[in-house]
């Protein structure tokens, strides 16, 4: 399993910027164990009905706040209490700042070093998503807005959870710039244009082409417009008779290895979606999973490619890999590998771009 430093990152294991940890309906009042950013969390909705994240081990004696189903506080309903989380162990309780607000036993002044650390959380289109940043600072760019989930004529997305994966998310963002595996795996087919456009912390690939099974055949271009905002949060829309905007979140759980999350929204034909249009929908969404599921069996099954043997036609890996390097450097040197890259490239090798006739 290669890391971050194998790669030549940065400074820093894990990346800047908004990740995903979990979908709405997963968070509840019962407390959930997760793991992210090679920490132990815990997500719980409080009676407010915000979704708090914390760390995972009470400081009073390291009891783990989420995993225990036999405490009394647990059975007697106390684990939650309004937007307060009580440690199963000695019933501490410590509120959504972090701070201990309770120690139940205690005539004495609670400790001013008993306080968990906590993260923010946005809850935004079916999912809960957090800002990590080594430095600790607050957001310097914006969550998308994802606008298209609200829009009635818009079936939403379910969100299809994928589990880990053993793959550096450095594997997965080559994938921007890899127009040579777009056939073999995933059969696009007369290509027309291949495309990848920086700006600052935007990476976008831009694909015309035909495909073996999808709308039409080999004969009928598609246009993908696809972009990373940020390191983790990736977007593609495709036009056709049922516009569609895929979403494929991948958040860092160790170094080297992510949570991966799929989903997609459809267009209807309507203004308003009706149930035939959410039976189709998930048909569309069904047949994306399988396409995704081709990268996913790649990325599970290769040794890591720290310097790929690059040839003419496989499109500007270098300066992918470049773009991302800003996420895992101080915050004040982005612009240094943003000006290295922005603008836009296209790679030849379509018929917008074709090779020239060799000498």
């Amino acid at each position: 399993m290669a890391t971050s430093a194998d790669y030549g990152l940065g400074e820093y294991a894990y990346p800047r910027g908004w990740f995903m940890v979990a979908g709405s309906d997963e968070v509840t009042d019962t407390p959930l164990a997760v793991r992210y950013f090679g920490e132990d969390m815990v997500l719980y909705r409080g009676a407010s009905g915000r979704a708090h994240l914390v760390e995972a081990y009470c400081p009073h004696m390291g009891t783990h706040l989420a995993k225990n189903t036999t405490s009394y506080v647990v059975t007697d309903k106390a684990h939650v209490e309004g937007d307060s989380i009580r440690c199963p162990y000695h019933a501490w309780r410590f509120g959504p700042d972090g701070k201990c607000n309770e120690i139940p036993y205690s005539p004495g002044p609670i400790p001013k070093a008993a306080c968990l650390k906590t993260w923010k959380l946005v809850e935004r289109a079916g999912c809960i998503w957090t800002w990590h940043d080594p430095e600790g600072g607050e957001p310097d760019f914006d969550l998308p807005a994802f606008e298209k989930y609200d829009d009635p004529a818009w079936v939403r997305w379910k969100i299809d959870a994928l589990g880990e994966l053993a793959c550096h998310p450095q594997e997965i963002l080559d994938n921007m710039a890899d127009k040579a595996h777009l056939v073999p795996v995933h059969g696009s087919a007369n290509m027309v244009l291949f495309e990848n456009e920086f700006d600052g912390h935007v990476c976008r690939q831009i694909l015309e082409a035909g495909h073996r099974t999808l709308a039409g055949g080999d004969e009928t271009a598609m246009t993908n417009d696809t972009w990373y905002t940020g390191p983790g949060i990736l977007q593609s829309v495709m036009d056709g008779e049922y516009p569609s905007h895929m979403l494929i979140a991948h958040t860092p759980v160790d170094d080297g290895v992510v949570k991966v999350w799929y989903a997609l929204l459809v267009r209807s034909q309507k203004p308003v979606a009706d149930e035939s249009d959410v039976a189709m929908a998930r048909g569309y969404q069904q047949a994306g999973l399988d396409a995704f599921a081709q990268d996913f069996e790649i990325w599970g099954n290769k040794r890591p490619c720290i310097h790929p043997m690059a040839v003419k036609g496989d499109g500007p890996f270098g300066k992918v890999r470049i773009w991302y390097k800003q996420f895992y450097n101080p915050r004040s040197r982005a612009h240094e590998f943003q000006a290295r890259v922005n603008g836009r490239i296209a790679t030849g090798g379509t018929s917008k771009n074709p090779w020239p006739d060799a000498a």
